[in-house]
């Protein structure tokens, strides 16, 4: 009896025996964002009631990092990987292609690979459509790169399409590209301003984006909502303490983190288990830098 003796099994010997480690590498863009360590929270209740451990891997927004990663945790032969991406080139999909352990994608549409993405264009388009709403007509976007192809290009083109759609075309042009710090925001709200004059309102591809923009906003004397609404994405908790509160787009990145390991282990599992590609909802929530709610 185990708890005669106080014998436990070696890992060593359960993986000779099950060729199974119990690890998992999950590979993450920034530990130090709402939005990840949501996800991870997710994915971590799943491992835990599944017995299996984490190895996680912070890449710091560095695609070369990321493509390192799943080449170390292939080669250490974890169970299967997590990876939290924010790109996705060619080196990364010959990299996914070849990888022994299974994979799950969160936060991109990967076609062909298990992943759980988010609708991005539709949360973008409703939350600039709520602006329009309200009588605006010079809006503007602060994106993040295109080349994260969910936060970057599919909410800049949702921005597009609902400016478009209400004959104002022409704020298609009104956009900057920031990095995801506070920093950037601030400082990509004056270039967007000096660019564009004055705008009547602004949509952030995140929250801590909009948070930067709007300290720069109030360093101006600009008065939020009345001269300028702002708006993020992320429903992140500074968006509840900042002043005004700020409007955001509340996505379901623990929810996203539980059903990526739910898919992972089941393809740990069946080898043979269908690939899996799951949209999650979103939904506005509106607070007091879009006005109060009608």
């Amino acid at each position: 009896m185990v708890e005669q003796t106080g014998y436990r099994p070696s890992l060593q010997a359960q993986t000779l025996r099950t060729k199974r480690t119990k690890l998992i590498g999950v590979i993450v863009p920034r530990i130090n964002s709402g939005a990840v360590g949501s996800i991870v929270a997710g994915v971590l209740s799943v491992l835990d009631a599944g017995g299996y451990q984490m190895l996680l891997a912070d890449t710091q927004n560095a695609p070369e990092k990321e493509i390192e990663y799943l080449t170390v945790f292939d080669e250490k032969q974890v169970d299967g990987v997590i990876f939290a991406a924010t790109v996705f080139t060619p080196e990364h999909r010959r990299i996914m292609k070849g990888m022994s352990v299974p994979a799950v994608v969160t936060g991109q549409r990967i076609a062909g690979y298990n992943c759980v993405y988010y609708d991005d264009y539709h949360a973008a388009y409703d939350i600039t459509k709520l602006m329009l709403g309200k009588g605006k007509r010079k809006l503007g976007f602060i994106s993040v790169p295109h080349r994260d192809a969910a936060a970057g290009l599919e909410r800049f083109r949702g921005y597009c399409r609902a400016v478009e759609d209400a004959g104002l075309t022409e704020l298609a042009e009104n956009y900057v590209i920031s990095d995801f710090s506070l920093k950037s925001g601030y400082e990509k709200m004056k270039e967007l301003m000096e660019r564009c004059g004055e705008l009547d309102g602004v949509v952030c591809a995140t929250d801590t984006i909009a948070v930067g923009g709007m300290q720069y906003l109030k360093e101006r004397g600009v008065n939020l909502p009345g001269q300028m609404m702002i708006a993020g994405h992320g429903n992140s908790a500074i968006s509840d303490v900042t002043t005004p509160t700020l409007t955001t787009v509340h996505y379901s990145f623990e929810e996203s983190g539980v059903l990526s390991a739910r898919i992972l282990l089941e393809n740990i599992e069946d080898k043979s288990a269908a690939v899996k590609e799951i949209m999650m909802g979103y939904r506005l929530v509106e607070k007091e830098s879009t006005g109060k709610p009608d």
